[in-house]
């Protein structure tokens, strides 16, 4: 790729222009990485609700328009700015909405992975470096006169784009033999919902869990309850054609709330004989979030929070509640430490962990 290096790449990406205006697919310039920076092809690239929720502009304050979503990617590495060591021009890699610098407080300690620096911030939409963006595309003002127009970043990603500019914190180098259109996957959905049972929870051999929500996060959260040996896996879905695709991950019981005639807390604390050992609330529902801690046992029952909650309401819980023993923690990327864990559990996957 050596004749693209320091220069502007002219490429085609999905522009959002303002709240649930169609996509447009449009050519936009991408400029040359900066100094710890890193420019990317992209290969493949998903779609999380997440991109969702920031298209339809849910919350005002992070709405940033023109803008370039998607946060769930696979690529190569095109060219790097001054002072990139750890990749280089061909690696294959994934971006990463959460980053590591690796300098920083909370990255040279065990107990989080949100760095001081680069951890995700849905308010962030230029590079670190110096404030600005690398994309821009030329737009026609009235008169007939063409002006370049910035289109802002997205979760430190921007991948729906064929060419993108990321800090290098959020880069991570994977085995050049992964099957890479599987590995996007691991830039959010399965790193975030396997994680927050591996990291976040630490489910244990024996165990049970609860999860609310069977979407891509829920079943990878299932995924990860299974691995680490779970006794039992209830799912908790409005939806019931999602139970066969469930129990492929590792889902043992089924509850639809729909179902029923009874909260799904005490339907659950019926069955397990008094809540399960763990609960996860990957819907981003308040209301759900209250059932799922419920629904754990009391003494010592942990739930953790993996959706994404656009309303302004609070927890609804009880301060005393807590005195029930009960535990409530949220978790970031499934709780990887993205440059320093993600590669070896890139591998794990490879070989079927």
């Amino acid at each position: 790729m050596a004749e693209t290096q320091g220069k502007v790449i002219t490429c085609k990406a999905a522009v959002a222009w303002g709240p649930k205006e169609p996509l447009v697919i449009q050519e936009i310039c991408v400029d040359p990485p900066q100094k710890m920076e890193v420019r990317l092809k992209i290969l493949y690239s998903s779609i999380c609700h997440t991109d969702l929720g920031f298209w339809n502009g849910t919350n005002e304050a992070e709405r940033a328009f023109p803008r370039i979503l998607g946060h769930e990617a696979v690529g190569i590495v095109e060219s790097v700015g001054e002072g990139v060591k750890d990749v280089k021009e061909g690696d294959y890699v994934i971006p990463t909405f959460n980053g590591e610098c690796g300098e920083c407080r909370v990255c040279t300690k065990e107990e989080s992975n949100l760095c001081e620096k680069y951890q995700v911030d849905p308010m962030k939409r230029v590079m670190v470096n110096d404030g600005g963006t690398r994309f821009s595309t030329t737009t026609t003002k009235d008169g007939g006169s063409s002006q370049s127009q910035r289109i802002y970043h997205f979760l430190n990603t921007s991948t729906f784009t064929e060419y993108t500019v990321l800090d290098s914190a959020c880069v991570v180098k994977i085995n050049h033999n992964a099957p890479l259109k599987q590995m996007s996957l691991l830039s959010c959905g399965v790193s975030t919902g396997v994680g927050a049972a591996w990291n976040s929870a630490k489910v244990k051999e024996g165990t049970t869990t609860a999860v609310f929500g069977l979407g891509s996060v829920g079943l990878a959260v299932a995924e990860g309850a299974r691995a680490r040996g779970a006794s039992r896996i209830i799912g908790v879905d409005a939806n019931a054609s999602k139970f066969e695709k469930s129990k492929l991950m590792g889902v043992t019981d089924f509850v639809n709330p729909k179902d029923l005639t009874k909260p799904v807390h005490q339907m659950i604390r019926e069955i397990t004989g008094g809540g399960v050992d763990y609960s996860f609330e990957c819907t981003g529902n308040v209301d759900v979030l209250r059932e799922a801690f419920l629904s754990t046992h009391a003494g010592w029952g942990s739930t953790v929070l993996v959706g994404i909650y656009p309303t302004p309401r609070t927890l609804p819980l009880h301060p005393m509640e807590l005195f029930e023993g009960r535990k409530i923690a949220g978790s970031v990327f499934g709780g990887f430490k993205p440059k320093s864990q993600l590669p070896n559990f890139a591998q794990q996957c490879m070989e079927g962990v």
